[in-house]
């Protein structure tokens, strides 16, 4: 089973900027929309882009590469219900919610030494809880994303420094197994968070391509 964590985070807390770190030849990048890299020397990264839940899958399964990250992950939802919304009735939300159930499914069931890194917006619901930005009621009510997988890292902005916070507040989904980050608040680095997994769970990381 690979190892799956959230990055979760309003527009302009960070998500994006984390991956600078990472080394473009071993990491796999899916862009759900297209778009520039926010930070210097980002023509090294050759993204794969696709709103298509199979694509994803079939990109995921396909990379020998060990790390994959998905940004813009909510868009993935947010189109397919776009593309759908003159149609009538129910039908739409139970298959966009099918189709992230299979992409969560098909990322969790890839090779164990594989961290996938999907990269995504929040939302807070009408009870103050700050969670995964999805597509209405329906879909939550059905499946919970957060509790599929064991790490959920919160991006957000204090003091004009971009962090990531590793430790629940009480309402939100932030989740991190006991002992793998020391400090509340760190880096929005997923180089860093990425070796902070490897060393917990006895991974190697990978080597440049």
């Amino acid at each position: 089973m690979a190892t799956v964590t959230l990055i979760l985070g309003k527009s302009g807390s960070g998500k994006s900027t984390a991956i600078r770190n990472l080394d473009p030849g071993s990491t796999a990048l899916i862009q759900i929309i297209k778009k520039p890299l926010p930070f210097k020397d980002a023509k090294a990264w050759k993204a794969f882009v696709t709103d298509d839940w199979s694509k994803i899958i079939g990109a995921s399964r396909k990379t020998q590469r060990k790390v994959i990250v998905i940004d813009d992950f909510q868009y993935m939802l947010a189109n397919e219900f776009m593309r759908r919304s003159e149609e009538k009735g129910f039908d739409k939300f139970s298959d966009i919610g099918r189709h992230t159930w299979d992409v969560f499914d098909a990322l969790l069931k890839l090779p164990d030494d594989v961290r996938v890194y999907i990269l995504s917006h929040t939302e807070e619901t009408d009870a103050g809880q700050i969670k995964m930005k999805t597509i209405g009621k329906m879909l939550d009510d059905k499946i919970t994303l957060e509790g599929m997988v064991t790490i959920v890292l919160r991006a957000l902005v204090q003091d004009r420094q971009h962090l990531f916070s590793t430790r629940n507040n009480g309402s939100d989904t932030t989740k991190a197994p006991m002992g793998m980050f020391d400090d509340e608040l760190i880096d929005n680095d997923l180089a860093a968070v990425d070796a902070a997994i490897c060393e917990y769970y006895d991974l190697a990381q990978p080597v440049a391509a």
